[in-house]
This record gives structure tokens, C-alpha cells and sequence, in this order.
């Protein structure tokens, strides 16, 4: 099936179609949904080869890893949403990995010299990322996972992690726990200085001072927060919860806990945020695990709508979006145990 042929199915002109297909703001959303469904249902699919001659791009999207460590699950999760909803519109991601920071600039200025992508999805920013000025100054069109203050618009999505930490936080409170641990993210990362400022926001509401040795900042894996937490373990008085930024760091968390002859959800609260692995499930875990949640795949579907969006035209201005994140209480947050809570 044609252009044409689609457009007098539907009734509408072929520019109408065209713009529809390929997330033109000017059209309306039902008019978009309508042409989408129906490219859909009659197997209609643009030319690849003739719509990059006539738009003149490249037909893929860039993603510049730091180091091999990147590539865990988090990023396979990420990818998948990212590349399922690219690949529906016949573009393609192109991955770069590079091993230090010096290396990751030197990409982007390869790619705004050799347009070999027309957008880069920013990842893991930080609060006053470089990178993401290097790219507004580049003239390359990007969407940022997660939030940066520059002097420049920024199209952003990112999740409410200020909130979920804070109300984590609170939960724990609730439940008389006044010793509550930080397994956080690497410093400087926007997600992990907003996290930090839920916990603090959280303890201070309740007059409860912060303990700077419970709270700890590292990469997401099960090595760093079994050493972590079994150090804090050994604190008197040890805490009695703890947080956990991400499921990988909520298994060291729990290793930690049964080493030190303890049960997790009895002597020891945890809750974890949970991006939603297909393969690590909180409610198969023994016990079942308490946690933020806010699936990583769905965001990077949804980054790549707004790719799509800002490669269509739409300001970057006009984008950005914080999604709230679910608090699913389940067998490992329990109350502190007797004798540990205070007034």
C-alpha cells in the first residue's frame, strides 16, 4: 500500500498523513490515533529509504554508555521500551561506548559533525550537566532521562523520586523505625541528590536528625550494597530499615541481613525501588518486597514518543513530564522492632 492509497482510504491528504504518521504536532491526537490504527490494520509502512532522502535524516537515535557497568539491567530494561517504540517507526538506536567522560563529549561532537543520528536520548544526568549544554550548544536535538539545570529549554521525563523517597521514608516513621539507612545512587546524579532530599524532608518533619553513616552512595549492585549494609549492620544502635534505590542493591541489602542472623520484614524493614524487571519480581521474593515503583521500560517507550515529538518539530520547551511513583507495601516492612522505636 501507497501514501496515496492510504490517504484516500481515510479521506484525508496525502500531507495530512504523512504529518500524522511521523508525530507532527499540528495534528490533532485523534486524527493522529485514526491514522496510526489504520496504517496499522491495511500493513501500510513507509519506505525507509525514501522518507530519510525526503526528510534528511539518518534514521536512528544515539545512546553513549560510560563504561561497561552501564550495560546491567536497568539499561536492558531502558533499551527495550526505547527500541520496541523506535522500531515502529522504522528508526533505529545506535549505542556508543566510551570509557571515560572525556571520551563521551568526544562522541557527541562526532555525531553533530557526521549526523549520523538525529536525536540522543541524555541519561543518568546530573544537576548541572555539562553534557546536556554541550548538546543544546551542538544544535543536537535531545530528550533527558531525568532533570538538569542549564541555561537552556530541555526536554525532560522523569519520575517523582523527591515524593517516593519522601513517603518511603514517612512509611518507615509510621511504623516506629527512627534508624532508617540510605542505599542511594552515585552522588551527584539528579535521581540521587532528589531521593536524599525526600529522606532528609522525611526525617525532619518528625524532628529526627540525619545520621550521615546511614546514609551511603554507589553504583546499583549487590556487591556494593552487601558491603554497605553489613558495615551499617554493625552500628550501635544499627538501623532498623533500610532503603534501597534499586532491587539489585535490595538483594545485598537482604544477604546483609540473613548473614548478620537477622529476618528481613521482622528485625529489619527494607524498601527498594523497583524499575519493573521481567526477571526479578518483588512478589515471588521470600519475603515479598516493599517498594517504590516505576517501570524503566515504560519510560523508555515514552522517551521514545518524545524524540519522535521533538524531531517532528515540537519545541523542547513544551516537553517534560514527572511521573508519580507507586508505593506497593508489602512482607518486608514491618514494624521497628520493640525496644528500638522512640516517641
Amino acid at each position: 500500500m501507497r501514501l496515496k492509497d492510504l490517504a484516500q482510504h481515510l479521506g484525508l491528504s496525502q500531507t495530512t498523513v504523512s504529518r500524522a504518521l511521523n508525530g507532527y504536532p499540528e495534528v490533532n491526537e485523534a486524527t493522529r490515533r485514526r491514522v496510526a490504527e489504520t496504517a496499522e490494520r491495511l500493513g501500510y509502512r513507509p519506505h525507509a529509504s525514501a522518507l530519510r532522502l525526503a526528510t534528511g535524516r539518518s534514521g536512528a537515535v544515539g545512546v553513549v554508555l560510560r563504561g561497561a557497568h552501564e550495560l546491567g539491567p536497568h539499561m536492558s530494561e531502558f533499551l527495550a521500551g526505547l527500541g520496541s517504540r523506535l522500531g515502529e517507526q522504522e528508526v533505529d538506536i545506535v549505542v556508543t561506548i566510551v570509557e571515560s567522560y572525556a571520551d563521551e563529549i568526544a562522541a557527541y561532537r562526532r555525531a553533530a559533525s557526521s549526523q549520523k543520528v538525529d536525536a540522543v536520548i541524555l541519561h543518568s544526568p546530573t544537576v548541572n550537566d555539562e553534557r546536556a549544554a554541550l548538546l543544546s550548544e551542538l544544535k543536537i536535538p535531545f530528550v533527558l532521562h531525568g532533570r538538569t539545570n542549564i541555561n537552556a529549554p530541555v526536554a525532560w521525563l522523569d519520575i517523582d523520586n523527591t515524593g517516593a523517597m519522601e513517603r518511603a521514608t514517612t512509611h518507615l516513621l509510621d511504623l516506629g523505625h527512627r534508624r532508617i539507612a540510605l542505599l542511594n545512587g552515585v552522588k551527584g546524579r539528579t535521581f540521587s541528590e532528589h531521593r536524599e532530599i525526600g529522606y532528609l524532608a522525611a526525617l525532619s518533619s518528625r524532628g529526627i536528625p540525619f545520621d550521615p553513616a546511614l546514609m551511603a552512595n554507589s553504583l546499583f549492585t549487590d556487591e556494593a550494597a552487601f558491603r554497605l549494609a553489613q558495615a551499617m549492620l554493625e552500628i550501635r544502635p544499627a538501623p532498623t530499615a533500610f532503603l534501597a534505590g534499586s532491587m539489585m542493591t535490595a538483594l545485598g541489602v537482604f544477604r546483609a541481613i540473613r548473614q548478620a542472623g537477622l529476618t528481613m520484614g521482622r528485625d529489619v524493614s527494607v524498601i527498594a525501588h523497583d524499575d519493573v524487571f521481567p526477571y526479578l519480581n518483588a512478589d515471588n521474593m521470600f519475603p515479598t518486597m516493599s517498594t517504590t515503583r516505576s517501570s524503566i521500560r515504560q519510560a523508555g517507550a515514552r522517551l521514545a514518543e518524545l524524540t519522535l515529538q521533538i524531531l517532528a518539530g515540537k519545541p523542547a520547551e513544551q516537553i517534560g513530564e514527572l511521573w508519580p511513583v507507586e508505593l506497593i507495601l508489602r512482607e518486608s516492612s514491618g514494624p521497628a522492632p520493640k525496644g528500638q522505636t522512640a516517641a
